[in-house]
């Protein structure tokens, strides 16, 4: 069975599209995933991942499964009823045949995985890093949006060796570079993705 992720981010430029694919797959190989893996599609905005995945399931081939990965973008309690989320914040229909085994969160966003491995972000921006500026709550899928890049943004402020966190310069890199474990340990909705990637079912 070929599974295809089409995925929130990397904005219009081909460039970054190909920073996406590339950071996610190299998560995904982090996580030790067994068989083949996932093909890779950068949408750019959310609204065309939705359309991409909506479009693909309903052309789908018998040995195919599309999923859909995107920011929460807001508070998402439990690994569930993330059609409910959608439709509430984004307008979004639930696609005929589509279930919540085709729909995956970030909570609240991809950069909130990014606080569950310290060690990495130490590493990765070196001299002037404060990590002491990151919060300390380890259930990181409870910290809002705002907060993470505010939080990112106080760690790199004093002239780290990569400089100031910017997320079209460092959000891909970084991804490639965290520790898959580290983040499913401290993100619910990550650990669904990544155990589901591990033994797929078709819905």
């Amino acid at each position: 069975m070929k599974i295809e992720i089409f995925i929130e981010g990397a904005g219009k430029t081909k460039k970054h599209r190909t920073e996406c694919r590339k950071g996610f797959r190299l998560f995904f190989e982090n996580a030790r995933l067994s068989g083949t893996m996932p093909a890779l599609t950068a949408c750019g905005s959310r609204s065309a991942a939705y359309k991409d995945f909506c479009t693909a399931l309903k052309n789908r081939k018998k040995d195919t499964l599309p999923l859909l990965l995107v920011d929460s973008e807001f508070p998402f309690s439990g690994t569930s009823h993330q059609w409910t989320h959608l439709k509430k914040h984004d307008g979004w229909e639930k696609p005929v045949h589509a279930t919540d085994a085709h729909t995956y969160l970030m909570v609240e966003c991809m950069e909130s995985w990014f606080l569950a491995d310290r060690d990495c972000l130490r590493t990765y921006f070196g001299q002037g890093f404060r990590e002491n500026a990151l919060p300390g709550n380890p259930r990181i899928e409870t910290i809002s949006k705002a907060d993470v890049f505010k939080f990112l943004k106080l760690a790199t402020r004093n002239k780290t060796t990569k400089g100031e966190y910017d997320k079209g310069k460092h959000s891909f890199d970084i991804l490639a570079q965290i520790d898959p474990d580290k983040v499913c340990e401290a993100a619910p909705n990550a650990k669904r993705l990544i155990d589901f990637l591990k033994n797929p079912t078709l819905p």
